[in-house]
């Protein structure tokens, strides 16, 4: 479900004219998720559908630096440093409700000169995959469920992270989850939020205070994945904002605080048949189909090597850690939240998989993709998914990479993935990985300090 449905550029012209709006941020979604692109006057905006970014932007660390040269990374990005071409996607254009003048924002597609679009750009990623499934006949549907936390403010990286103030003038000091009172404290931000979102078309959802102090989910109405992808994208942006100017940090880090649990976007997923519309995972008698539990294999065959874009920090491995209400695994089971992939209980029609392994942190448009792709490997391979799991997954053993290095390594390794994904981003989005571990890795932590420095 778009932001704008069926919106043209001239529908996207008649809109900006009726809200006087005066600036236009032009935005492009890069490999980390941040925004990028340009802010251009109505009028610029209006007469040049053209805009350029040089396409190194696109293959950029979270810290701003490039990797060097080699030959996968130039197949993908020239070294003489071209341009992009981009164009509005009309769909997805919406205000920026904390802008004082009247701003709007739209979502950039990335092109090359002859026309093509530029194919490791995590949109093209996305839509890589979507094609595979529209050639089936198949059409996916997701709802994301993003988990964050909110934070006093903190300038000095040194120093741990604490919850915020709320209403009653202190801060939270144990978990309060599923507490209507704990969300309360932050009415005034939670009011800011809904407004913006309503204003943007987000299609936000249910609003609930998660395990951790300080710690919230937000849930979205289920849809298409390019459109919840772009809404994912523009709420992690808006949050921030509207935090922002209620004195406050939020964030999106995978495990900000030492002794809470992590922050999760969990993906509910299913599959629809294109022409009639019956959901593929169920059997006409409504009992769970073949594909169903051919796509659970898929995610448990694939979804070690894809670790890498579902858990993309170093920071990001702090969160799967056994009894921390993360998953260590890829088991299966109904209902059973300490499994990787949990199937709800539900009608035939709604029968679903809920991917828990993918960090708050990723890209959604690559976390998307990838939970996709690995459901339709799955489907196409007839992968038979492992027994499900009754009991607590908790206690079996962990499959999942426990590093950033060694993710990026079985990444590189899987041949089925660059396939679906594309040799290219595979090339592009591992050296950039590579780069922030290396970068990381010239870092001395307090632990360091503190344990090593007189004891060894």
């Amino acid at each position: 479900m778009a932001i704008r449905e069926n919106f043209s550029y001239t529908d996207m012209d008649e809109w900006l004219d009726a809200k006087r709006v005066t600036e236009i941020e032009c935005l492009v979604p890069d490999l980390t998720g941040v925004a990028r692109g340009k802010i251009l006057p109505r009028v610029k905006f209006t007469d040049d559908r053209g805009m350029r970014l040089p396409e190194v932007v696109l293959g950029m660390t979270v810290t701003g630096n490039t990797p060097e040269r080699d030959d996968a990374y130039e197949r993908a990005i020239s070294s003489i440093d071209r341009d992009m071409i981009l164009k509005a996607d009309p769909t997805t254009i919406t205000m920026v409700p904390w802008a004082v003048d009247p701003t709007a924002q739209v979502i950039h597609d990335c092109y090359y000169a002859d026309g093509r679009l530029v194919d490791f750009a995590p949109r093209s990623v996305l839509r890589r995959v979507l094609k595979l499934y529209e050639q089936r006949g198949w059409k996916p549907l997701v709802a994301p469920e993003l988990e964050f936390y909110l934070t006093a403010k903190n300038i000095d990286p040194d120093l741990p992270l604490v919850p915020p103030i709320g209403r009653s003038g202190r801060a939270e000091t144990s978990r309060q989850v599923y507490s209507i009172d704990a969300v309360n404290e932050f009415d005034p931000l939670f009011e800011d939020i809904y407004d913006y979102c309503e204003l943007m078309n987000l299609d936000v959802d249910t609003l609930i205070h998660e395990i951790g102090a300080g710690q919230m989910e937000i849930n979205f109405q289920h849809g298409e994945p390019l459109g919840l992808a772009d809404k994912v994208f523009y709420f992690k942006r808006t949050l921030r904002e509207a935090a922002l100017k209620h004195d406050m940090y939020a964030t999106f880090m995978a495990k900000p605080m030492a002794n809470e649990p992590g922050s999760a976007m969990h993906v509910h997923q299913s599959v629809i048949d294109g022409e009639t519309g019956k959901n593929i995972f169920s059997t006409e008698d409504g009992a769970p189909s073949e594909l169903f539990h051919h796509y659970i294999g898929g995610l448990q065959r694939y979804m070690p090597s894809a670790m890498a874009i579902v858990a993309p920090y170093v920071n990001s491995y702090r969160r799967i850690v056994r009894h921390t209400a993360a998953p260590i695994n890829l088991q299966w089971g109904i209902d059973n939240r300490t499994v990787g992939i949990r199937v709800p209980v539900s009608g035939s029609q709604d029968r679903r998989v809920e991917n828990r392994v993918i960090g708050a942190d990723a890209n959604p448009y690559l976390a998307l993709a990838i939970t996709l792709a690995c459901g339709y490997l799955g489907m196409v391979e007839a992968i038979e998914p492992s027994a499900m799991v009754e009991g607590s997954a908790y206690d079996m053993p962990v499959d999942l990479p426990q590093g950033l290095s060694e993710a990026i390594t079985v990444l590189r390794r899987e041949d089925r993935l660059r396939d679906v994904l594309g040799e290219r981003f595979i090339d592009v989005y591992t050296a950039v990985k590579d780069l922030e571990h290396q970068e990381f890795m010239r870092v001395i932590s307090p632990w360091e300090r503190e344990h090593l420095l007189l004891h060894v």
